[in-house]
């Protein structure tokens, strides 16, 4: 608890320090990955226009910082991804073949012992994607599916972030699924980062997400996930319940009336005004909610 305390009053980015706890603002925290954090922008302008005081803390952490720092009220809100975050919670557990409303109510069940209350998800749905150039696609004979790899993965450099070796959806996923086991594989500290060693021929074959602000404007390609691996990953807003108690249907109101607003091509869209626009999170988010 103590780690996680320091952690979010030495970090957030452009938001301020972590208030005093008396002061009763929500405490709203994001993972330490680009679109996150523009979603932590956007979802704390909703609670803001609501009149609900809120400070949000960018970057904190991965996932195995985020998430306990919820459940510990460390935190008070998390956006997050239902099919990644239920298998987050649940270890071992299964999600093929689930529904968004099943993920999200299977999420509810699993969290809703630990203090934190599941909302409406938006329609919005960011999935792992794997991406290679669309110059290797070609010279695979028009390579479109990952079950393709896995005669000449051997011979292949992946690449992803820090997290992809431990991360089910990620490199054991690739294996257990696909039976993909690569010869090399490197870790890069952005998607900006892959896309660019993707283009210059340094590595082969990428974790590229399916909302990624690069795709349809850099050559490179998402190989379909043609036996299932991912689940649905709609966006999902977790809340401390003690926090839904104290502000009561503000908070909940404009953390719904956000997910409805929020699809895939609007995601798609606020990431590439952070990642090629080059606006910070927070002005994206302000524009976006001016409808521009």
């Amino acid at each position: 608890m103590i780690l996680l305390v320091l952690l979010l009053a030495g970090c957030g980015g452009a938001g301020p320090a972590a208030p005093p706890a008396d002061t009763g603002a929500i405490r709203l925290v994001s993972y330490d990955f680009g679109e996150n954090q523009v979603l932590a922008a956007v979802y704390a302008e909703g609670v803001r226009r609501a009149g609900v005081p809120v400070v949000v803390h960018q970057a904190v952490g991965t996932r195995e910082v985020v998430e306990p720092a919820l459940e510990q009220g460390v935190a008070d809100v998390v956006i997050d991804y239902a099919g990644t975050a239920l298998q987050f919670t649940r270890p071992g557990g299964s999600t093929s073949g689930l529904s968004s409303d099943q993920l999200r109510a299977q999420l509810a069940t699993e969290l809703g012992g630990r203090g934190v209350s599941v909302l409406a998800a938006a329609s919005a749905e960011d999935q792992n994607g794997f991406a290679v150039s669309e110059a290797f696609a070609r010279g695979h004979g028009g390579l479109a599916r990952l079950s393709q790899l896995a005669a000449f993965a051997p011979g292949l450099t992946f690449a992803g972030p820090p997290e992809c070796p431990e991360r089910p959806l990620c490199l054991p996923g690739l294996r257990d699924v696909y039976g993909l086991q690569f010869g090399r594989v490197r870790s890069l500290p952005s998607r900006a980062a892959t896309v660019e060693a993707l283009v210059a021929g340094d590595i082969d074959v990428g974790l590229l997400e399916t909302t990624d602000a690069r795709l349809g404007t850099a050559p490179v390609a998402l190989l379909a996930d043609d036996r299932g691996l991912q689940p649905h990953e709609n966006v999902v807003p977790l809340v401390r319940t003690t926090a839904l108690r104290r502000w009561g249907d503000r908070l909940r109101a404009s953390l719904d009336a956000t997910s409805a607003r929020l699809t895939t091509a609007e995601l798609v869209r606020l990431n590439r005004s952070v990642e090629v626009d080059h606006l910070t999170p927070e002005t994206a988010a302000t524009r976006w909610w001016a409808g521009g």
